[in-house]
Order: structure tokens, then C-alpha cells, then sequence
């Protein structure tokens, strides 16, 4: 069994907490490491917004109570009724997320059946320790480079076999690929956009990720590979232009990588729609479904090449000698 980073977090945090607000001689310490429990969020934009929201909740928390306690009288009735006005405040303000830390502010009041000067500037203390072991704690995040690289170099793989099932379709109709690299393709793109967004997320001073803008083209692309999937399946006969195709797609798929080298295999593609434009007219309707669909395939390929062309700044000047895309 893996323990997460955050139950490590939690482990440590809370007794520190406890050790800290009990060493100070703040009553109800132990509350203490339950704000810390309920501070350890998954990034530090998440701990940092956290941490303000659950300051200010229990700060407006403890005037609540004062006021209705001191009012209405130290009833369980008006902890509810106190809450029927409190949450809707929370909400408005923006703060839902300090509703369960003032909580815990709120019940220490009551179990103490008075709200003293003395009491309250107890309870802010209290507040601050557990908010603040909480924040201090989780500024410590895991590296997602090593996992974004994985999933990199997994997605670039299974680009790779796309490309390469497509080009034996072409050229031997073969269909005992079973596709799976299409589901698998789709749920990556999914796990790495989570992971980009989390890993922005722990870098508070950084505008910009490294990996956001690679998977958002490598999506794009995987929407005209999917594209490309049923018109390569209309191809009924194979001829001379086809199979001129199908090596193509045996090239993209052998230079997969996340450099820029795009433009090569554009200039490529032109000279393969110079050969497709030299060819004979077709002479029966099967001739002219494969002509139309392979012309369709060949804007679909442009398409897919336009997308990496545009993501950085072309490698062709350092890597002309070995072009990939």
C-alpha cells in the first residue's frame, strides 16, 4: 500500500500543531490539529486560497457567536439557527471553504458557554496555529516533472502506432489492429491535463508550464488522427499513390518527437500532391472514391502537420539531417 504525500503531510502537521498550540496553553488545543487536517489541500494555490478562506470564515465565525450566544443564549437551537445565517454569508463572500475550520471555532464557543475578550483572542491564536502549520506544511509539493515526462514519451508511443496501423491499412488492408491505442491516447491527454493544471498549480510565481502547451497541441493532433481513421478505412483498392502515402505515414510514425521539425514533411506533402495531381483520372466509381478519399487524407495529414508547425520554433536548421515530426 502507497502512502500519499498529503497523509504524510497530515502526519506530520498535526501533531506539530497540537504541540504548538498545547506548549502556548490555549484551551481546546487539540483543535488545532484538526484545522490543520482540514488545511492540507492537494497544491499550494489550492493551500494558500485555502488557508485565507478558513482565516476570514472563522474570524466572521466567532462575531456570529458572540453575538448569538450572548443574545439568543447557549442553546443547541442556535448553533442551527446561527448556521442557517452563516453558511449563506460564506457563500456570498466566497468562502465555502472555511465553513467546516469555523465549525470548530463555533463549538469550542459554545462548549465554553462564554465569550470572553480573553477567550476569543484564544481562539484567534488557535486559528492561526492550525491554519498556519496547514500552510506551512503544504508548501511542500512533489515534482510532476518525471510523471509528465512518462507521460510524454507513452503518448508519443502510442502516436507512433497510430501512424504505423494507418500505413499498413493502406498498403495491405490489414485489420487485426484492435485500435486500443485510440482509447488509451485519449485518457493520457486526460491524466496529463489534470497533472499540468496541478503542477501550475504548485508554482505560484510561474505564468507559464512547459508541458500545457505540448499536450494542448499533441490534442489538437489527436483530433485530426481521428479524423483520419475512417477515411483510410473507405480505401477499397491500393495503387501507386496510395502506397506512396502509406510510406509516408511509416516516416511520421518512425519521427515522433517533441521537438518542431513539421515543415519538412509539409514540403514533403507537396510533393506527394504533385504526384497525386499527375496521376490518370479515375475510370470507375471505386477509382474515384479512393482518389477523393486519399486527397481528403492528404488535407487531414496538412492539417495534423500545421498543429506541430505552429507549437515552437522550428528545429529544421539544427535537424535537417534527421527530420521528424
Amino acid at each position: 500500500m502507497k502512502i500519499g504525500y498529503r497523509t504524510i503531510k497530515t502526519a506530520i502537521g498535526t501533531p506539530i500543531s497540537v504541540w504548538i498550540a498545547q506548549a502556548f496553553g490555549i484551551s481546546n488545543f487539540v483543535s488545532a490539529g484538526i484545522l490543520t487536517i482540514l488545511c492540507i489541500k492537494p497544491s499550494r494555490k489550492q493551500s494558500v486560497s485555502s488557508a485565507w478562506d478558513r482565516f476570514a470564515a472563522c474570524i466572521i465565525a466567532s462575531i456570529f457567536s458572540m453575538v448569538f450566544f450572548e443574545i439568543i443564549g447557549y442553546y443547541p437551537i442556535v448553533i442551527g439557527l446561527m448556521l442557517a445565517v452563516f453558511i449563506p454569508v460564506t457563500v456570498w463572500l466566497k468562502i465555502t471553504d472555511g465553513i467546516a475550520t469555523s465549525s470548530v471555532v463555533i463549538l469550542n464557543l459554545y462548549g465554553a458557554k462564554q465569550v470572553t475578550l480573553a477567550y476569543m483572542l484564544d481562539q484567534y491564536l488557535l486559528i492561526i496555529i492550525g491554519i498556519g502549520v496547514g500552510l506551512v506544511v503544504n508548501l511542500y509539493m512533489p515534482s510532476y516533472d518525471k510523471k509528465l515526462r512518462e507521460t510524454q514519451k507513452k503518448l508519443e508511443a502510442n502516436y507512433q502506432i497510430i501512424l504505423s496501423e494507418i500505413a499498413k491499412y493502406i498498403r495491405d488492408n490489414d485489420r487485426l489492429w484492435d485500435g486500443k491505442e485510440i482509447t488509451e491516447t485519449e485518457e493520457i491527454l486526460e491524466r496529463a491535463s489534470d497533472l499540468v493544471a496541478l503542477d501550475r498549480e504548485n508554482h505560484l510565481l510561474r505564468s507559464k508550464h512547459p508541458y500545457y502547451q505540448y499536450f494542448k497541441m499533441r490534442s489538437k493532433q489527436y483530433e485530426q488522427l481521428k479524423k483520419m481513421l475512417p477515411l483510410v478505412t473507405r480505401l477499397p483498392k491500393t495503387d501507386y499513390i496510395s502506397m506512396q502515402i502509406a510510406d509516408y505515414f511509416d516516416r511520421l510514425s518512425n519521427a515522433v518527437h517533441p521537438g518542431n521539425t513539421a515543415v519538412l514533411f509539409i514540403e514533403e506533402l507537396k510533393v506527394l500532391r504533385d504526384e497525386f495531381h499527375k496521376q490518370e483520372l479515375p475510370k470507375t466509381r471505386e477509382e474515384f472514391e479512393t482518389r477523393a478519399n486519399l486527397f481528403r487524407l492528404l488535407e487531414e495529414i496538412e492539417d495534423y502537420l500545421e498543429i506541430k508547425k505552429k507549437f515552437k520554433k522550428s528545429d529544421v536548421s539544427k535537424k535537417r539531417a534527421g527530420a521528424r515530426s
